[in-house]
């Protein structure tokens, strides 16, 4: 455990059922369409998560929930986060580059708000998944061949249960296990607690004004 006294949940493990996103080099832009970053605060982001492979409109016609993945249109696109099995998955599995392109927060805070609690991909852009973990979000990796099983499972059984050991760096679903990694730095901050830089901070704020009085260069 850290020393660090901040109310912090540890990620040590992730279960949820899943939904397949294919494709290599996915980008932010996708994934959140620039317009609808304009907002104050990221309540409500997620209904608009892949909004323009998902939605024939520009904006939603009419909103189911406002912080929810499910939009009510009549124009829907075949997606399979607009499919009926999938509206409840909590992991999301997706193929090499994830997430890459501009550096938007957005990205992981609509898919967060659509639901997702973990990624397991063959690869992400460094920066989407440095704020994943700054979100309590698992980014965990494989092989080509072990993430194609895994979105075929997903596809052939969208009820099934997906255990993410962040620990022990393994994925289980149906009746096998696999080995994934984790990303060491990632893995310590989530299984300890200490992802969440933020609130450390304002859990220590004595501390760091303690340390920034012996700062010369401070005043």
């Amino acid at each position: 455990m850290s020393d660090f006294d901040a109310d912090i949940p540890e990620v040590r493990a992730v279960n949820g059922t899943g939904v397949p996103i294919r494709g290599n080099d996915i980008d932010t832009d996708q994934i959140i369409p620039a317009r609808f970053m304009k907002v104050v605060t990221f309540d409500g982001l997620g209904q608009f998560a892949f909004f323009d492979v998902r939605y024939d409109s520009a904006t939603p016609a009419e909103s189911r929930d406002g912080d929810g993945g499910a939009v009510e249109v009549d124009n829907q696109k075949e997606h399979p986060m607009n499919e009926d099995q999938f509206r409840d998955a909590s992991v999301m599995v997706v193929n090499d580059n994830f997430g890459c392109g501009s550096s938007r927060e957005h990205a992981p805070q609509a898919l967060m708000r659509w639901g997702i609690d973990a990624f397991i991909g063959e690869s992400f852009a460094e920066i989407f998944a440095g704020n994943c973990l700054a979100l309590g979000m698992p980014t965990v990796t494989a092989d080509h061949e072990t993430i194609a099983d895994l979105q075929e499972w997903v596809e052939e059984n969208p009820d099934g249960d997906i255990d993410i050991d962040v620990a022990s760096e393994t994925v289980t679903y149906g009746d096998q296990t696999v080995e994934v990694s984790v990303d060491d730095a990632q893995r310590q901050a989530l299984v300890e607690g200490i992802w969440d830089t933020t609130a450390l901070m304002s859990a220590n704020e004595n501390e760091i004004a303690a340390t920034a009085d012996t700062l010369p260069y401070l005043e």
